[in-house]
């Protein structure tokens, strides 16, 4: 079921999750690399009202940068861009950040699935996406966009997600390219700096 980027360079990495992915985030972060080289993107379903705080865990057990995505912001390797709350995130093909309020996807704002589409649109086979424990089917259908674009679709392994609903269809519906236990998570993104 491995597999790796085919030109063996990543670009982007996209994360998404609902219900479940905090403690996974939280167990990756630590174990990040100082060295990564792309922007990491964080979509996550979360009510308006509490925005810094998954920015404040995330930034208390990672030297990277962490911060809020904001409008036309320009992605920049090293850094980790969390999805604002309410809002779906898109990228340019400049790599800056565009904020959207338009309708929910799979009830969804931010929506996982908005989110990869786009990066795959953008970064190609330069992308990997990583989908987490939730218990609905958002990312799914993101996650067929970076196959068909060629890049690098993995999953929560769905036996070890609080939440196995959301990994489960992934496995079901998308094929991913790679199926990750939470453990391993942190060992997959260092590996994917470029040398």
């Amino acid at each position: 079921m491995e597999k790796t980027l085919t030109h063996g360079k990543c670009s982007a990495l996209v994360i998404g999750g609902s219900a479940g992915s905090l403690d996974v985030l939280l167990e990756i972060f630590p174990n990040l690399s100082t060295r990564i080289n792309f922007p990491i993107i964080i979509v996550t379903h979360r009510k308006a009202g509490n925005d810094s705080l998954l920015t404040d865990l995330l930034k208390n057990r990672t030297s990277l940068m962490v911060r809020e995505a904001e409008e036309k912001e320009k992605l920049l390797p090293g850094y980790v861009y969390i999805v604002p709350a309410d809002y779906h995130l898109l990228i340019e093909n400049s790599h800056t950040i565009s904020l959207d309020y338009s309708e929910k996807v799979n009830y969804s704002r931010p929506s996982i699935d908005v989110t990869f589409q786009s990066a795959a649109e953008v970064f190609k086979n330069e992308l990997v996406c990583i989908l987490l424990s939730g218990s609905n089917a958002d990312g799914v259908e993101g996650l067929k966009a970076v196959k068909r674009y060629g890049g690098l679709a993995a999953i929560q392994n769905p036996q070890t997600a609080i939440m196995p609903y959301m990994p489960q269809q992934a496995l079901n519906n998308a094929k991913p390219d790679v199926i990750l236990d939470s453990l391993k998570m942190a060992a997959f993104i260092n590996e994917l700096i470029n040398k």
